[in-house]
């Protein structure tokens, strides 16, 4: 190809791997935000092989930052089920790859199609854009979903598959924007029935997020951190965090710390806001503590090793 993005990083040395691991770190996350995490994340797992090892707190450490952790837990329990029942082989059928956690029917057509050359529709948030408006679709609209589905498996070829999905996903993305499209410039504007039409839709007002207060206890001592593993369905699943107060019954579960420090911060997730106050506890060593809860003293050394939330991480590394 000589248009387009070439400079993708998942686009050299492409393999069934590679095409899933970008396209699950692509899942309602811009390109320029994923590029980072990407090379971070093939640097330290460069194939299957080396990601079948991976226990899924070194894979979520990887995810730090980029948010919708489910993604990453997708990731380990794929990687677990391709090691434990495909003998470790990425497979190479659309309906064992659909079967797959994380895996819906896009992404196994785009790894079909860009990774093993196969005819199979993909319908990305480009790819739905670019038919929508080619064919003046309302995508708001009762079945909008279903017919952009079949007009993309209408237009998908059977030949040059690569070629064809690469290029109306690059169409989408570089020619073909939300607001402001280059129809000037775009193939397609003769038979584009939106073409050089007014795309400056009104913004929509954005709903207020509901805000959550959250108060951590943080202990570290002079080598290691306190931390405790979430283990509830809700953000931040199986990341490593502060002691969350709330879980507090009666008394404390910590000894008498000799400094006491307190930090503020917010941080904004998808659909809530956090306000978070962290208090934060320095003993001599480590000690022993009374909880059912899933905790470790982790070595200061070591913190990188394990899936923490970034604004959690952001204060721990003010102490590494």
């Amino acid at each position: 190809m000589t248009s387009g993005r070439n400079n993708l990083p998942w686009r050299k040395g492409i393999s069934p791997y590679k095409v899933w691991i970008s396209e699950i770190m692509l899942q309602q996350t811009q390109v320029k935000t994923v590029i980072p995490f990407f090379n971070a994340f093939i640097k330290k797992f460069p194939n299957l092989k080396s990601i079948s090892k991976a226990s899924e707190d070194e894979i979520l450490a990887l995810w730090t930052g980029l948010g919708f952790y489910r993604r990453a837990k997708n990731i380990f329990k794929t990687k677990e089920i391709i090691k434990n029942e495909f003998k470790n082989r990425f497979p190479k059928k659309f309906e064992e790859l659909i079967l797959l956690p994380g895996i819906g029917r896009s992404t196994a057509g785009a790894i079909m199609s860009i990774a093993y050359n196969k005819s199979y529709p993909i319908l990305d948030a480009n790819v739905k854009r670019v038919i929508s408006r080619y064919e003046n679709i309302d995508i708001e609209q009762k079945n909008a979903i279903k017919s952009l589905w079949e007009l993309s498996e209408t237009y998908t070829p059977s030949e040059n598959i690569f070629e064809y999905t690469q290029g109306i996903m690059d169409l989408g993305a570089t020619i073909c924007h939300l607001r402001s499209p280059k129809c000037s410039i775009c193939p397609l504007n003769v038979s584009c029935k939106s073409a050089f039409k007014d795309f400056k839709t009104v913004k929509k007002v954005k709903k207020q997020k509901l805000i959550k207060r959250i108060n951590f206890t943080l202990a570290h001592s002079n080598q290691s951190f306190l931390l405790f593993k979430k283990n509830e369905q809700s953000f931040w699943e199986s990341l490593w965090t502060p002691y969350d107060n709330q879980l507090l019954k009666s008394k404390s579960i910590f000894k008498d710390p000799k400094k006491v420090e307190t930090r503020h911060l917010n941080h904004a997730l998808s659909h809530i806001d956090l306000d978070i106050t962290v208090e934060i506890f320095e003993y001599d060593k480590p000690f022993k503590i009374e909880t059912n809860l899933e905790h470790q003293w982790i070595n200061k050394s070591e913190i990188n090793d394990f899936g923490l939330p970034k604004p959690i991480k952001t204060i721990i590394q003010t102490y590494v």
